[in-house]
C-alpha cells in the first residue's frame, strides 16, 4: 500500500488549488446540463435570475466537490489518478477544504432560494448532501453499486435548472435526470476497467474490484441497453425534435456498438498500465486490450454532451423541427 504524503506544517496552497477543489471538469458538465434544464423548461425567466441560478448550481456542485475531496483526502492519496489533488497532496488541509465547501454550500443554496425559488434551492441542498454525505461517506466503500446509487447526485442538475425556471419538476425534468442516471454506470465502469488497480489499492469496491472484469463488462452492456432507449425517448414524447432524434439514435447505436466491443474484449483482465510502468495513470493511455473501455469512456462524454446540446439547439427559433 502506498503511504499518504506527509502534510507540510505551513500551507502551500495556491489560488488554483481552491479552483481545483471545485472539480472544474465535473462542474462544466453540471453547468451544461443545468442550463439545458432551465432553457428547455416552458415559460420565460428573468435573465438576471437565470444567470444567478446557473451560478448557484455551479457553485453548489463545486462545494460538493470540495467536501468530497476533504473527506477523501487520505483515499485520494493512495490513487495515482487522484493523489495530486490539493488535500491528498497536502497543499490544502482537510479543515480548510471542509470550511470552504460548507461556506459555498450555504451561499449557493441561500442565493438560489432568493434568486429563483426555494424548491430549486431545496433540490440543490439535497444534491450537495447526497453527494458529500450519502455517497462519499456511506456508499462508496460499502457496495459495488456505489456509482449506480450515487449517480443520482450527478443527474439532478437539469432538474434543478428546470425547477429554478418554473418552481416545479415535472416528468420531463425527471426524464433528463433518468438519462444521466443511466449513463453514469457504463461511463464510470468503463473508466474503472482500466483503473482497477487504483481502486483496489484504495479499498474502494468498484465493480471490477468487487465482481471482476468479466462481470463488469456484462453490466456495462446491460446498463447501456437501459440507457440508450432512455436517451432516445425525448424525441418521442415531445421534449426533443428532429435534430435530437437524429443525434440520439445515431449516437445511441454507436454507444451500444462500443459497449458490445467492451463486452467482447479483455478490458480489465490485466493490471492497468500505470501499475506496470510506474507512472501517473492517464485516462487515455491504456493497454491495447483495454482500449475498447477507453473508447467507450471517451465517447460516452461526447454522446451525453451531444444529447443536451441538441435540446439547446432546438430552442433556437426556426430550428426546433
Amino acid at each position: 500500500m502506498i503511504d499518504a504524503p506527509a502534510r507540510p506544517a505551513v500551507s502551500t496552497a495556491q489560488p488554483e488549488d481552491y479552483v481545483q477543489l471545485l472539480k472544474p471538469r465535473v462542474m462544466s458538465l453540471v453547468i451544461f446540463t443545468a442550463v439545458t434544464g432551465l432553457i428547455v423548461a416552458p415559460g420565460e425567466m428573468n435573465p438576471l435570475s437565470a444567470a444567478l441560478s446557473i451560478l448557484c448550481i455551479a457553485v453548489g456542485a463545486g462545494a460538493a466537490g470540495a467536501l468530497n475531496m476533504a473527506l477523501e483526502g487520505e483515499t485520494d492519496a493512495l490513487m495515482r489518478r487522484t493523489r495530486g489533488r490539493p488535500v491528498a497532496a497536502g497543499r490544502v488541509s482537510k479543515g480548510d477544504a471542509m470550511a470552504y465547501g460548507v461556506v459555498l454550500s450555504v451561499f449557493s443554496v441561500m442565493l438560489l432560494g432568493m434568486a429563483a425559488n426555494w424548491f430549486a434551492a431545496g433540490l440543490l441542498a439535497l444534491t450537495i448532501v447526497y453527494y458529500a454525505v450519502f455517497y462519499t461517506l456511506m456508499l462508496k466503500r460499502r457496495t459495488p453499486q456505489n456509482i449506480v446509487i450515487g449517480g443520482a447526485a450527478g443527474a439532478l442538475p437539469p432538474v434543478i435548472g428546470w425547477a429554478a425556471a418554473t418552481g416545479q419538476a415535472p416528468w420531463q425534468a425527471w426524464l433528463l435526470f433518468l438519462i444521466i442516471f443511466l449513463w453514469t454506470p457504463p461511463h464510470s465502469w468503463a473508466l474503472a476497467l482500466y483503473s482497477a488497480g487504483d481502486y483496489a489499492r484504495a479499498g474502494i469496491p468498484m465493480m471490477p474490484v468487487a465482481r471482476g472484469a468479466k462481470s463488469t463488462r456484462g453490466q456495462i452492456v446491460l446498463y447501456s441497453l437501459l440507457f440508450v432507449p432512455a436517451a432516445i425517448a425525448p424525441a418521442f414524447v415531445g421534449l426533443g425534435g428532429a435534430i435530437y432524434a437524429v443525434v440520439s439514435i445515431i449516437g445511441g447505436l454507436a454507444f451500444l456498438a462500443l459497449a458490445v466491443q467492451v463486452w467482447r474484449s479483455r478490458a480489465g483482465d490485466q493490471p492497468d498500465k500505470a501499475d506496470t510502468v510506474g507512472r501517473e495513470a492517464a485516462l487515455y493511455d491504456v493497454r491495447a486490450e483495454a482500449k475498447p473501455a477507453r473508447n467507450l469512456f471517451a465517447f460516452s462524454i461526447l454522446y451525453l454532451m451531444a444529447l443536451f446540446a441538441a435540446l439547446l439547439v432546438e430552442q433556437i427559433p426556426g430550428l426546433g423541427l
